[in-house]
């Protein structure tokens, strides 16, 4: 298969068999706007986003063209890909190593990220999914090199992606030992009520089972997290790893109803997430 039909297919495959182009912005009365472009996706006529003109887009053909030489270069198969709203984030991901964690498993992988509008240019960072329950961690996301910017000079060289990958690798193998060490501490109730109030940010002093100090939303938040907290105990053990799975269980499956990826990965509770594991991680 020609590198050209096999970009195609996985473009196909994952959803993202679509270009964007760029507009000048009109006033109603017929001014253009000064160094200013619309991003447009081409397919739906979309406006993804307003930039000004030294934006230049990263296609996703481009990005998937890339991702599948890298891919061939370093041994990771592509595995999935996807985008969030209407285009304005897309992603590629590449399957990397496995944890064997007792009787579980969790899977690791490469995921690669690049916007329309304006959030993230191209960048990578270890994530992975824990096949009992399906919980999706992704660490933070990390510019390879300083040409992989939305610039007009935009280059992009696969030994240089090749290399920074690398460290991403180190990265990953460096968190599943962090989660083994997890899962060989054993958790406090101290150490429950930090993670607690950094997941829902709750401030020290206020008493969470005072109804006059805690929102109804936010109690009925805490009541679906608890749940979550104490399947993954029960299963995990009353350790830290049990403890951190009860995070991700509540934001992967319970923080709103659908997919949950695009708040983990750029989000709020994504930071909360990552800022969680790493604390834990240097009680170990």
């Amino acid at each position: 298969m020609s590198n050209q039909n096999r970009t195609q297919e996985v473009l196909d495959q994952v959803g993202l068999n679509w270009t964007v182009r760029e507009e000048t912005i009109t006033t109603e009365s017929g001014i253009i706007v000064p160094k200013s472009k619309a991003i447009v996706r081409e397919d739906t006529n979309t406006v993804l986003s307003v930039h000004g003109d030294g934006y230049f887009p990263y296609q996703n053909h481009q990005m998937v063209e890339l991702l599948d030489k890298v891919s061939q270069q370093v041994g990771l198969p592509i595995h999935k890909g996807g985008y969030f709203g209407n285009g304005e984030k897309v992603y590629l991901q590449l399957k990397s190593n496995d944890l064997k964690l007792g009787n579980d498993r969790v899977e690791g992988f490469i995921t690669g990220v690049n916007s329309f509008d304006g959030t993230t240019s191209l960048a990578f960072g270890p994530s992975n999914i824990t096949i009992s329950c399906q919980n999706t961690f992704f660490a933070a996301f990390r510019n390879l090199n300083a040409k992989v910017r939305h610039t007009k000079n935009m280059e992009m060289r696969i030994d240089d992606i090749c290399r920074g990958l690398e460290g991403v690798l180190e990265e990953e193998k460096i968190m599943f030992e962090d989660i083994k060490k997890l899962s060989e501490t054993k958790m406090t109730k101290k150490q429950e009520d930090w993670v607690t109030r950094t997941l829902f940010n709750i401030m020290k002093d206020v008493d969470m089972n005072d109804e006059k100090s805690v929102s109804t939303v936010t109690r009925n938040r805490l009541s679906r997290f608890y749940i979550d907290l104490n399947g993954e105990l029960k299963e995990k053990g009353d350790n830290l790893w049990g403890l951190f799975s009860g995070v991700t269980k509540y934001t992967t499956h319970s923080l709103s109803k659908g997919d949950n990826s695009e708040n983990k990965m750029f989000g709020t509770y994504g930071q909360r997430e990552r800022e969680i594991f790493k604390e834990l991680v240097e009680l170990v």
